[in-house]
């Protein structure tokens, strides 16, 4: 590598809106962020699938192997 042109890279502080704090390793000392793995609904299991219309069926419909 050469002298003098990469950024220091060291220990880091992620802190999330919830309170949850993420210690990793980073060219950026501190950050802050909205959501993390413990806040987050996809994470936490509280994510909805929303079947806005019928999409499924419809998709399910058109794609449908034909009985033999």
């Amino acid at each position: 590598m050469k002298k003098d042109i990469h950024p220091e890279y060291g220990e880091a502080t992620i802190s999330c809106a919830c309170g949850n704090v993420i210690k990793t390793r980073s060219t950026v000392r501190e950050m802050h962020i909205n959501t993390c793995s413990r806040c987050h609904p996809f994470f936490t299991g509280q994510a909805k699938i929303l079947d806005a219309e019928g999409r499924i069926e419809r998709f399910r419909k058109r794609y449908a192997k034909p009985a033999r």
